[in-house]
């Protein structure tokens, strides 16, 4: 109950203040938001996390599937294959790294 009672104190506070702010601070911050987005090196680094991640997640999959076997279910097992196809995981060799 006590972490319900912060919780709304917390988003009431939030909006009273973020109401005072007003229209103009906001459109201020999407425009910042915005512009910090189409920096290339934030492009980039959140690219390469992307790309990790996506690596991760299939060297992952591939450990615990040849530690579980066939008890994975086939849609997940369905899901990552899709999700690497997309990511362009034809160009990973045996050990999971980019010839790029």
């Amino acid at each position: 109950m006590r972490y319900k009672v912060t919780f709304v104190v917390g988003l009431t506070i939030g909006y009273v203040l973020g109401t005072r702010a007003g229209r103009e601070r906001y459109e201020q911050l999407k425009k910042s938001a915005r512009e910090i987005s189409k920096n290339p090196a934030v492009r980039n680094a959140a690219e390469s996390a992307g790309q990790t991640g996506r690596q991760f997640a299939g060297k992952a999959f591939a450990a615990v599937s040849d530690k579980v076997g066939d008890a994975v279910p086939q849609a997940l097992a369905g899901r990552v294959r899709a999700l690497r196809d997309r990511a362009g995981g034809g160009g990973e060799d045996d050990w999971g790294t980019s010839n790029t």
